[in-house]
């Protein structure tokens, strides 16, 4: 895979962090240095220190995108009293206390106990970690770490088991208990740390926290539904080394019918429009769901061509019915079955027409 041309040129960043020739985004983060009491000041006044961090970081990031600085270069470096990564810790507690870190924003105080559509208060529940094989071929094995709960409900979820109907089994992982996995994870060959579920993204304040302990150098993954907040992708930018984001639909109101969402299509193409503006290396998913090949599929690879064309596309062909589908096929009959191998040709044509890069990673 490293052989291709094209995936080393557009996973450049993460294969330099993979193979420690790079320090990872976490790590120059916590080297950014931040003055004033962070408990004393405003969101607001939070928020100001974040971007004018963000430029210093950005200057940091420059240096080690060029393999200016090296790891062990970064390390004799004096590490602040207070970081940037600091800064994003603090914003994420405060969003924690009236919840908007996706799309719902359902505005309750998390940190005293209350739950919103994710269901979740202030703890993390970990369901499974493990390094997993069946992943795009750049990423395996990756350092899998499996978040119970989401913030969709997708009918036809494969991981129903953990994104709803059992939510908080697993352990529940503090900061530190979930930097041990992810150093954990690292020690026995993982190429990254795949933040996945379920959803990460109501977990966002526990992942930051985490990165204060981690020891080891390894690239961050972020693989979501991609619903988040535009807060919630500000806190994440100058952390994630690589993301790896659904777009499942081209239509609002197949969103809403089969994921119970509102306004997917926008909120999900700004974010990607954020990472994709960045440079980021990123690898989009979109999952080929029969009879939605007009609605779903070709404005979805139509929007990454036109806006993300550095993206490399994976075009899936593995739905099968599942979870509610599979209970009660009547209700979803467009999707109660597996794609044919007409309408995956067909999509891989569109890919093709439109001059993504999707051979390597689909």
């Amino acid at each position: 895979m490293w052989r291709s041309e094209v995936v080393r040129k557009k996973l450049s960043w993460y294969y330099n962090v993979m193979v420690n020739k790079a320090p990872a985004k976490f790590l120059l983060a916590g080297y950014v240095g931040a003055s004033g009491d962070l408990d004393r000041m405003s969101l607001g006044e939070l928020w100001e220190l974040h971007e004018s961090l963000s430029r210093e970081f950005d200057k940091l990031f420059l240096q080690a995108r060029n393999l200016k600085i090296s790891l062990n270069e970064l390390r004799k470096l004096d590490r602040p009293a207070v970081s940037y990564l600091d800064v994003k810790i603090e914003i994420a507690k405060r969003i924690m206390e009236q919840c908007r870190f996706c799309e719902w924003r359902c505005g309750v105080n998390r940190l005293r106990g209350s739950r919103g559509f994710c269901r979740l208060a202030d703890d993390a529940y970990v369901s499974s970690y493990f390094l997993h094989i069946g992943e795009e071929p750049p990423l395996v094995p990756s350092g899998t770490i499996f978040y119970g709960s989401c913030n969709f409900r997708c009918v036809f979820c494969q991981n129903h088991d953990i994104s709803q109907e059992h939510p908080f089994s697993g352990i529940r992982a503090t900061p530190e208990e979930l930097a041990s996995i992810q150093d954990y994870l690292r020690s026995e060959g993982a190429r990254n740390i795949n933040h996945v579920g379920g959803e990460p993204t109501p977990n966002i304040y526990t992942i930051l926290s985490s990165l204060k302990y981690v020891k080891s150098n390894v690239p961050q993954l972020w693989n979501s539904n991609m619903y988040l907040s535009e807060e919630s992708m500000r806190l994440l930018l100058d952390v994630i080394d690589i993301w790896l984001p659904d777009f499942k639909y081209g239509s609002d109101q197949c969103a809403s019918r089969l994921s119970l969402v509102k306004n997917y299509f926008s909120i999900v193409s700004r974010n990607l429009r954020m990472v994709c503006e960045r440079g980021d290396p990123i690898m989009i998913r979109h999952l080929v769901l029969p009879n939605h090949l007009d609605c779903c599929t070709e404005p979805v690879l139509r929007w990454i061509s036109e806006n993300c064309p550095a993206a490399l596309v994976n075009v899936m062909g593995q739905y099968r019915p599942e979870y509610l589908v599979l209970r009660h096929p009547e209700k979803y009959p467009d999707i109660a079955r597996r794609p044919s191998s007409d309408e995956l040709r067909r999509a891989y044509e569109m890919a093709s027409k439109l001059r993504l890069d999707f051979e390597d990673v689909s």
